[in-house]
């Protein structure tokens, strides 16, 4: 297989930015490159691992651009996939709700992505994996969810606790048209499918107890998602969920740092400057080391603009601010073979202009995978 030799630019190696060369070969990085590798040049570019998305949401945009109304699922995968390279990110994780709802996040809507999703994986370039995002109280959906992630279909799991919320928002208006129109019914039958699901409650919690167990047999990685209080993060750590995604107070977040487990937030809070919801705000806590791990969350371009906010805010520099969306996430996430442009690891790689903020080349598995069109004389 033919290498490439990305020469001239600042290469992220051992947590430091230094003028380098990159060679990759066989897919992997290598020490030096094959006598017929082509040649990149990156001067005046910056040369770093492929960024990992832990949870992006963004693609359900593609599979419903407007609410009730749905694209094919091969056209809404393929753009997902063009607009993740683009951002340069190299592994992303789908966040798939899968809850009790119809429509976008139903058990079809489930079984469509999964099914598409390995159709079309030997034509992607990316590593495209999933993250299941569970809705505890869907517990019609329990036995499904356990024999994809049995069967290996399912790469993290998260367990989302919502359908409370959503039943007391349900209450109002204009509330429940939203969701109704998301799920294509109607407002009176929304609020039906929430009461009486919450009717069986008392059943959710062996239901997750099972999700949890079938997820340690298969060595997955799990996480908790917004857990409002001390007593949630103790509840979700005994069931084997180390990482905490959003917590949705700082103490939460310390908590868990304590006891070493990973924080996730989103980057488009940094982006934006706090969260859209009023939450904590994520920069300052990932420059006093509680926020381990930015995610796109629903902006996947979110993740490679954060980096350099944070190292723009003086605090970290951007070997640090890279590693919360590349080391740190692959980490985690149990990827123990890319984050980092380590000899012997995958050939992702992002080549970013610094000036601009933007990506110029994507190079996956070893492959050139993404070009800037203004980057073509490079080659």
């Amino acid at each position: 297989m033919t290498g490439w030799t990305i020469t001239g630019g600042q290469v992220l190696r051992d947590a430091t930015l230094a003028a380098g060369t990159l060679a990759l070969s066989n897919g992997t990085v290598a020490e030096a490159a094959a006598p017929d590798a082509r040649r990149f040049d990156a001067s005046g570019l910056l040369v770093m691992p492929g960024i990992v998305d832990i949870h992006g949401d963004a693609h359900e945009r593609q599979f419903q651009p407007r609410p009730g109304v749905s694209i094919p699922a091969p056209q809404a995968l393929r753009d997902s996939a063009a607009q993740i390279l683009a951002a340069g990110i190299t592994t992303a994780f789908l966040g798939v709700t899968l809850s009790w709802e119809p429509g976008l996040r139903s058990l079809e809507a489930w079984k469509t992505l999964l099914a598409e999703l390995e159709t079309a994986r030997p034509g992607l370039a990316a590593d495209l994996r999933v993250h299941l995002r569970f809705e505890v109280d869907n517990l019609a959906a329990l036995d499904t969810a356990l024999a994809d992630i049995a069967a290996g279909r399912v790469d993290l799991l998260a367990f989302n606790d919502h359908t409370p919320g959503i039943a007391r928002k349900l209450v109002k208006e204009a509330a429940a048209s939203k969701y109704a129109e998301r799920a294509g019914v109607g407002v009176a039958e929304i609020r039906a499918m929430a009461e009486t699901v919450l009717a069986e409650r008392h059943a959710m919690p062996a239901a997750r107890e099972r999700l949890a167990a079938a997820a340690r047999a298969r060595g997955m990685s799990m996480l908790s998602h917004d857990d409002a209080t001390l007593e949630d993060r103790a509840l979700h750590r005994a069931l084997g969920a180390a990482i905490c995604e959003f917590p949705m107070a700082e103490e939460v977040g310390r908590d868990a740092r304590a006891r070493g487990e990973d924080v996730v937030m989103g980057a488009p809070n940094v982006v934006r400057g706090g969260s859209h919801l009023g939450w904590a705000s994520a920069a300052p806590l990932a420059e006093q080391g509680i926020v381990t791990i930015l995610a796109s969350d629903y902006v996947w371009p979110c993740l490679m603009q954060a980096a350099f906010i944070l190292q723009g805010r003086g605090v970290l520099d951007l070997a640090q601010a890279w590693a919360l969306i590349s080391a740190n996430p692959a980490r985690a996430a149990g990827l123990r073979d890319r984050g980092r442009l380590e000899t012997g690891l995958r050939g992702d790689v992002v080549v970013v202009d610094p000036a601009a903020r933007a990506t110029v080349a994507v190079f996956c598995a070893g492959a050139l995978s993404w070009i800037a069109p203004a980057a073509a004389g490079r080659f």
